[in-house]
């Protein structure tokens, strides 16, 4: 499977090349990333407050599949289950839409986002580092 950044170079370097995209293709790309991206904010909040997929689920009446999934980017969760999730993991959920770019977090109470601990930071860091552009790894 190609990775979010692999996918997005490819794109990116046919547009420099003047070769035009379908529409539904550039409409699917775009619900790939956002789902990437709604997936990584979910794992980041979630390490960095410290707690399992598995908690996670109990928490937000989900199983603990289903949060890998979600994590991985597979699904497009609903706007019910994005209120379940952060009453889940105490934050509120933001999406900045512009262009053809989100931005999606989920902060905490006062507004701010806790950084993942210093072991999670660490990995994050080498993955993007080994990957470019990469995601991190949505176990646990």
């Amino acid at each position: 499977m190609a990775s979010h950044a692999r996918w997005k170079l490819a794109r990116d370097e046919k547009v420099a090349q003047g070769i035009a995209e379908d529409p539904e293709v550039e409409r699917r790309r775009e619900e790939i990333s956002l789902a990437f991206d709604l997936g990584q904010a979910v794992y980041d909040r979630r390490t960095a407050l410290g707690i399992s997929q598995t908690e996670l689920a109990r928490r937000a009446g989900m199983t603990q599949p289903q949060v890998s999934k979600l994590e991985l980017g597979g699904t497009v969760p609903t706007v019910p289950l994005l209120a379940r999730l952060a009453r889940a993991m105490e934050a509120m959920f933001r999406m900045e839409l512009f262009e053809s770019s989100a931005r999606v977090t989920f902060a905490d109470l006062e507004g701010t986002t806790p950084e993942p601990p210093a072991t999670e930071r660490a990995s994050a860091a080498e993955a993007e580092a080994d990957a470019g552009q990469g995601r991190t790894a949505a176990t646990g």
